[in-house]
Parts: structure tokens; sequence; C-alpha cells
């Protein structure tokens, strides 16, 4: 893994003495505990629910949770910093910690202080495992407006029915926030609400095959006739579209910065193994093609980051930053996918091999063009802010 000092040191960026202990207790963690299972978690796609409760003592589970809340209590620097550290040594267990302090950060800002009590606490405590953000469904994806799950209120109870897609943490979490259409069409018709594992009506569908990624736990939730307290309803009655995009811009300096922590990983192993090949007589690092490559991807790296941190800093600063934080999320995935593509072209056909970790570093990079906005939904919001 990157020396976290020469690391940080050519980003230029003022990092806190406390940013700089988290991110080094972090990588720590991750290189000695995540990083050595990757490859077999890949093959086997087995969740890796003992490491998530070993970052649940570093407090990786709720780093954005203030800690009267029960959670770390970082800020969206030290937020970037984690993810790429954990994302460096395994792309599949950043997932998992991105969605739960995702899930984790909307009821910091919008529960009620009984919900907190009930939820937050002892999440934050480690008690519950890990928490599910289930928006997404099979026919919506991006237009999340969309969504056709439904609530209606039924003698005190709330009743849920649809499906929701693509759910990392789903099978293993102990809390899901769900969002449901309680009052009509559009996006002033959503409403957010609690769903605790083992509800009655909650069915949890099998794990994805994916193409990568493959050990976060990534399946369907089914609600039939799900029915749930009155007071499991999250903020207000059609706040629901508003809370969901409340916690986005965090959400994606976050991706941002675990495409990062892939791309890293990627240009590592390439510069290493540039190093010690050998073709035609000479090292593949003393091929020009070679340095052009690698100067390029450099860069486009050390742009990207300082993107993803001028993003974090914004937030930090109590900034709204939707145009720049959609800004760090396109281009470090667009820069991550193409510094992985030409890592794997320095390897040659090895690249092509899962003797060696940059195949399995490609696909795990596909799906950060995808997930939390795609490629397409970044461009759109930062030309609305544009035109605005």
């Amino acid at each position: 893994m990157l020396d976290l000092k020469r690391h940080l040191a050519r980003l230029a960026f003022p990092f806190t003495e406390e940013q700089t202990m988290a991110a080094q207790s972090i990588r720590e963690l991750a290189r000695d505990r995540i990083a050595p299972g990757a490859a077999e978690r890949d093959l086997t796609g087995a969740y890796p629910i003992e490491l998530f409760r070993e970052a649940c003592a570093l407090g990786l589970q709720a780093m954005k949770v203030p800690t009267e809340d029960g959670g770390a209590g970082v800020d969206n620097v030290t937020y970037a910093l984690a993810m790429e550290a954990v994302a460096e040594a395994c792309a599949s267990t950043a997932v998992i910690l991105a969605s739960s302090n995702l899930t984790t950060c909307i009821l910091a800002q919008h529960a009620s202080p009984a919900q907190k009590d009930r939820w937050l606490r002892p999440y934050g405590a480690g008690r519950l495992g890990p928490a599910s953000f289930a928006l997404s469904e099979p026919g919506c994806g991006s237009d999340a407006s969309a969504l056709a799950t439904t609530a209606r209120l039924e003698r005190g109870q709330w009743v849920l029915d649809g499906s929701k897609a693509w759910i990392t943490n789903g099978a293993h979490a102990g809390l899901h926030l769900v969002f449901a259409r309680t009052d009509g069409p559009g996006a002033s018709g959503i409403s957010a609400f609690v769903v605790e594992r083992g509800t009655a009506g909650l069915l949890v569908g099998r794990d994805e095959d994916k193409m990568g990624q493959r050990a976060s736990g990534t399946v369907s939730l089914h609600l039939d006739d799900c029915r749930i307290p009155e007071d499991h309803l999250v903020g207000r009655r059609g706040d629901g579209y508003r809370i969901a995009l409340s916690a986005l811009g965090a959400g994606r300096v976050g991706i941002a910065a675990l495409s990062l922590g892939l791309a890293e990983a990627a240009f590592d192993a390439g510069l290493a193994y540039a190093q010690q090949r050998r073709a035609f007589g000479k090292l593949v690092a003393d091929f020009q093609n070679t340095r052009f490559v690698l100067a390029d991807c450099r860069t486009e790296l050390d742009a990207a980051w300082l993107l993803t941190l001028r993003a974090a800093r914004l937030l930090d600063q109590g900034e709204r930053a939707s145009a720049e934080t959609s800004m760090a999320k396109l281009f470090a995935t667009e820069t991550c996918g193409r510094v992985v593509d030409k890592m794997v072209q320095i390897h040659g056909g090895y690249g092509y091999s899962r003797d060696y970790a940059i195949e399995r570093i490609y696909r795990d990079a596909r799906v950060t063009r995808i997930y939390e906005g795609t490629s397409e939904v970044q461009r759109t919001v930062v030309a609305r802010e544009l035109l605005r």
C-alpha cells in the first residue's frame, strides 16, 4: 500500500494532525487485516462481517455521525482519506462502509431524538451490524423520483409494498433506510422509513453474481405487506426525496475517494511491474511509451485528488457544493477507469490473470461510474449548476 506520509506530501493539501493520525490508523487496519483476504473474498463472494466488526472498533461504520449521537464525528476530508485507504485494500469492504455511512449520516441529520436513541447510538456501538440505503428499484435507478414502492398508513402502522434493487449490505444489515411513495407521483410524494432486520414482510433476495466488488453483499429487498410502526417514519412525510439527496454530496466524495483508492492500487502495481519486467532486452519502464503512460496517469490522479479534496473541504465549510461534489465523482471515477485500464496494458497478458491483483481491480473499478449517480447524472448536475 501507499506510504501515507509521501502520499499526503505530494498532494500538498493542508491536512491537520488529527486527519493524518486518523488516516494512518485506518491505513494500518486496511493493510494488516483487510488486504490479505481480498482476493479470496472476491473469489468466493464471502461477506466480510468480521472485518466490519473490526472496522466498528475504529468508528468506520458511522464516521460522519456526531460523537454525541454515537459516531466518530469526523469531517469529509478524513472520510475521503478513509475511503481511499480501505478501497486500496478491498473495494468490496469500502463500499460496505460507504453504504453504512450514507445511511447513518442521514439518520444523524433527520432522525428524531427517540429514533437516534433506538437506532443510531446502538448502531454506533456496533450492536446492529451494517446498514443499507434502499432507494434504487428494478424499474428506476438514476431516476429515483419515479420509484414505485408504496407505503400506506393503516391503523397506526405503515404498510410497505414493493421491491428494491442493488442494495449493498442488504442481507446483513441491522436496519434499512427504505424510501417509499406515500403521497402521489413525483419527488414530493416520497417518504423515508427505517425497517429493522427480521421485520415480517421484509424478504431478502439472493446475492447478485456481480462482475466486481463481489463481496459487498448486494441483494434485492422485497416488501410484501411489510408493517412497521408509525414512528419509523424518518423526517416529515413527503420529505423522503429531499432527505435522500441531502447526503449525496458527501456520498459522492466518498465514492470519488474509493475510486482513487482503486486507481492508486492499480498505479502502484503497474509501476512496480514496469520496473521488474523486461522486454526486448530492457525494463518495460525504460520505454518512452511506458514513461509517458505513467506520467499521464500520475497527473490525472493528482488532479482527481485535488478535485475530491476541494469538494470535501467545501462540504466541511458548510457549502452545498453540488457542482463540486459531482465534478469530483465524475472525474475521479473516469480517471480510475482510464488508469486501471492502462495499468492492465502495462501488465500485458498477466493483467488478464487472476494471479495478479490488477485483474480484480479492473473488475472492481467499472461500477464506480454507475453507482451513487452515473457519470451522465454527474454531468447533468454540473451543467444545471452552471446554467442556474
